[in-house]
């Protein structure tokens, strides 16, 4: 481990002043943060494609883990909505033997990210690519449950958007009311319950209504049509499955590698907003580092158990807050309730309709989707919005992967061009002012450019989008002056091509019979030239701290120069 690291989850900081105080309201916390869980975990793990008492296992061992293990005093982790698209996406492709692959590969990127302490470079990615990628999951997670929600007759959909929507649009003739009733009635119970009491989830009540309401539709009425879990997956099994250790090769490793790292991305910029979120709650600081070393052990050691990606979820760390937890010993005993309901109570999931599902989950996508951010992005410099709706368009179009890999490039490059166009190269004609010059001795009314002396400025960091805009300047002057002096006392940094431009230069101007002399480098810069060799090439001579210093070097150049 990098020196300076320290193992240290936050549970052993808090069991250190633990009390009976602090464990009831842990323990209240925990109940209902575990009840709250319940149908997000089905309803997750049936739209990612596996069965749903892979859903709950992940909450349950991915969230012990997490609380266990992570960094964060109140996170709550398990299967999210995020995860959903990229899931299925690799089932489809991969298998169930790839996902557990793809997601132990995750648990171990997160893992070194945290141990090289790299936590906090998450949050250097651009808030339009997040809100971009966001907003696209939540669209597709609401187009991948219409089938459900409307009970539609459409035989395997396709995968890719467009087509889907063909699908739909061509099947909306064999809608079933009765599931459609189901569907909708769902959403508007879970719209209203917080009206009534916040502290009950909506998505257990609409389950719990709809459910009854469907085995009575059956029983009394001799309605059948409503799809539930049990039609689906009829061999649900209220226990833990065993340990299965996957059989990894290099291909494998190879081929889903990127997905893979798409994960362990999407895996810790949701677990460290949702950290972030709850320190502004509750006033308490949360260690990124450890918090990334706790969700990649519960990614490693979830999909041994037949679990999903999992990380921390924002709504059930914000409803484990409200309701008083405040260390990770509610996160805890969040996995112990969903570990008892699942053994006790699993069965009874086979009669929840597959239409209130789909409901709970068209919720989901709503809250996911942010479209008052979105908006408001949309009055964001142009090179934003550009970002935005790319990420946005290619993870409805394509896949997550594809969207955050084009998103960060052409955040990367918009950034670069924003940079090359704030830094500026000046021709300084005649005379300096040394009231207006930060590096001039101003005991001089002004400085006076000696004849056959040409003054350039740059200000701005000299990489290689304005280096080679230098460049191409240079070689437009037609003149050949006696001495070139390159004001640098604005430039705070250097790159390779920045160098290579000046050794250019350099070599250009010896050819010409012209000196170069570079004035008010910072010493920055200076450490950077000298390690690669500049200062020799050019001569520490030539290497001024000021302007009137550069001035006084170039006249003794250019009489040198006359003399010859």
């Amino acid at each position: 481990m990098m020196k300076g690291f320290h193992f240290a989850p936050r549970l052993l900081k808090d069991l250190r002043r633990y009390d009976k105080q602090k464990f009831t309201a842990d323990l209240m916390a925990g109940l209902i943060v575990g009840i709250v869980a319940l149908p997000l975990a089905i309803a997750f793990g049936i739209a990612s494609g596996v069965s749903p008492e892979k859903g709950i296992i992940t909450a349950i061992v991915a969230g012990f883990i997490i609380s266990a293990l992570g960094g964060s005093r109140v996170q709550i982790g398990g299967p999210t909505g995020a995860f959903i698209v990229i899931i299925y996406g690799i089932i489809q492709q991969f298998g169930l033997s790839g996902l557990m692959v793809a997601t132990m590969l995750a648990g171990v990127f997160l893992i070194l990210l945290g141990v090289f302490r790299l936590g906090t470079i998450i949050k250097f990615i651009p808030y339009p690519i997040v809100v971009g990628f966001t907003s696209g999951i939540a669209v597709t997670i609401f187009t991948t449950q219409i089938k459900d929600l409307f009970g539609l007759t459409t035989g395997e959909l396709p995968a890719d958007f467009i087509s889907k929507w063909g699908t739909y649009f061509r099947c909306f003739n064999t809608i079933d009311w009765p599931s459609a009733a189901v569907g909708i009635l769902s959403i508007v119970v879970i719209a209203l319950t917080p009206k009534v009491s916040k502290k009950i989830p909506g998505s257990l009540v609409a389950i719990l209504l709809m459910t009854g309401a469907v085995w009575m539709l059956k029983e009394f009425f001799g309605i059948a049509s409503i799809k539930t879990i049990g039609d689906y997956y009829p061999n649900i099994k209220a226990q833990i499955p065993a340990l299965e250790m996957p059989s990894i090769t290099w291909e494998q490793v190879k081929m889903l590698f990127p997905t893979a790292m798409t994960i362990a991305v999407l895996g810790a910029i949701e677990s460290l907003l949702s950290a972030t979120v709850a320190d502004g709650v509750c006033g308490d600081h949360h260690d990124s580092n450890q918090e990334l070393i706790g969700q990649g052990i519960a990614n490693v050691c979830t999909p041994l158990f037949g679990g999903i990606p999992a990380t921390g979820a924002i709504a059930r760390t914000m409803t484990n807050i409200n309701n008083g937890g405040r260390t990770p010993v509610a996160g805890i005993i969040h996995a112990a309730v969903l570990l008892l309901i699942f053994l006790v109570l699993m069965p009874l999931a086979a009669y929840i309709p597959m239409a209130c599902l789909a409901g709970v989950l068209v919720v989901v996508a709503y809250n996911m989707s942010g479209w008052r951010t979105f908006r408001e992005l949309m009055r964001n410099p142009k090179s934003d919005i550009t970002v935005l709706i790319i990420t946005f368009l290619l993870t409805i179009i394509f896949d997550l992967t594809i969207a955050i890999e084009v998103g960060l490039v052409l955040a990367c490059l918009l950034f670069m061009r924003r940079m090359a166009e704030s830094t500026q190269i000046s021709v300084i004609a005649d005379e300096i002012d040394p009231a207006e010059e930060t590096d001039a001795e101003v005991h001089e009314e002004h400085l006076i450019i000696p004849e056959g002396v040409e003054v350039y400025e740059i200000n701005g960091p000299y990489f290689f989008g304005i280096a080679n805009k230098f460049e191409e300047l240079m070689a437009q002057m037609n003149d050949h002056p006696r001495v070139r002096i390159i004001r640098m006392r604005r430039v705070p940094f250097i790159d390779s091509t920045g160098i290579h431009n000046l050794h250019n230069l350099c070599e250009m101007s010896r050819r010409e019979g012209t000196h170069i002399v570079l004035s008010g480098v910072t010493d920055g810069v200076y450490a950077v030239l000298a390690r690669n060799g500049f200062c020799e090439l050019l001569g520490k001579d030539h290497i001024c701290p000021n302007i009137n210093t550069a001035l006084a070097r170039a006249t003794e150049l250019a009489k040198q120069l006359n003399l010859h």
